[in-house]
């Protein structure tokens, strides 16, 4: 239980911000920004696996403190109420690369409930599944 009595122990809940919060002026005044700035992202895995941690890039789609829906725009802040240098992890990739995780401590990594972990785990298996079957019809049709 939290501190007000919740029965919930994480930090704090995701925010998520519509793309409709942005003037045009801010949005205009973030592109001038971001081309004024005298830097260059990693552009492959190889670049940035011995980088700075924690990772500096959160627009990068690997990073873990905040998700951009392509969809519609909105910017999904994970942890709210921590700074990007106060996270423990900041990057998918190097999560993925120590190997097997629980579904709780992937959980913890991603502000998520292990439920949630879990779900997204059967979808991502499903859609793989289904690609594999694909594959496999098309190899029966072009032979």
């Amino acid at each position: 239980m939290d501190k007000n009595g919740n029965g919930d122990d994480k930090k704090g809940r995701s925010l998520t911000i519509p793309p409709t919060r942005l003037t045009r002026q801010e949005i205009a005044e973030g592109i001038a920004l971001a081309e004024d700035m005298d830097y260059r992202r990693p552009q492959t895995r190889a670049e940035c696996a011995n980088g700075v941690r924690p990772c500096p890039y959160v627009a990068c789609k690997h990073h873990l403190y905040l998700d951009v829906n392509p969809l519609t725009g909105s910017i999904k802040i994970n942890f709210p109420d921590v700074e990007v240098w106060e996270m423990a992890e900041t990057c998918a990739l190097d999560v993925a690369e120590r190997g097997g995780q629980t579904l709780e401590e992937v959980g913890a990594i991603m502000n998520l409930t292990r439920e949630r972990i879990r779900q997204v785990e059967c979808l991502g298996l499903e859609k793989l599944q289904a690609q594999d079957f694909a594959l496999d019809l098309e190899d029966v049709f072009t032979s």
